[in-house]
C-alpha cells in the first residue's frame, strides 16, 4: 500500500508532494468516488479522480510505487480512464485559451486585464 499524496506526486500528476496534499485537503481528489485525505492508503485497481481546471481526470492504479519515476515510466504504474467527453471539454478549454492570446504576446497589460474583468462581469 502507498499514501495517496506520495503516489500522485510519484506518477507526476503534481509537481510537488505538497501540492498533491493540498489538492486532497481541498477535496479535489477522490479514490473510488470517495473524497480522500493525503494519507489515504491506495491499492492496485483503485480509480483515482483528480479535478483540475474544472475537468475530472480519472486514473486506474496499475502498480504501487514509493519513489518518483521518469515521465516515460509513468504508463507502467497508472492507466488513464478519463471519459471521452471530459477529454473533449479539456481540449475545448485549451483551444479557447490559445485563441484568446497569441503565443509570445506575454502577460496581459493593465488595460487588457480591465477588459477581461469587464467581460467576465458581464
Amino acid at each position: 500500500m502507498a499514501r495517496l499524496d506520495k503516489y500522485l506526486w510519484s506518477i507526476r500528476l503534481f509537481k510537488t508532494r505538497n501540492k498533491a496534499s493540498e489538492a486532497c485537503k481541498k477535496g479535489h481528489v477522490f479514490v473510488n468516488d470517495i473524497p480522500s485525505k493525503p494519507a489515504k492508503e491506495i491499492k492496485i485497481d483503485d480509480v483515482i479522480t483528480v479535478r483540475k481546471h474544472g475537468i475530472r481526470f480519472e486514473y486506474q492504479v496499475l502498480e504501487l510505487l514509493e519513489k518518483r519515476v521518469g515521465a516515460k515510466l509513468v504508463e507502467n504504474y497508472m492507466k488513464e480512464v478519463t471519459p471521452l467527453e471530459e477529454l473533449e471539454r479539456f481540449k475545448m478549454i485549451k483551444l479557447a485559451q490559445k485563441e484568446y492570446r497569441a503565443k509570445g504576446e506575454g502577460r496581459p497589460t493593465k488595460r487588457d486585464r480591465r477588459e477581461i474583468d469587464e467581460w467576465l462581469d458581464w
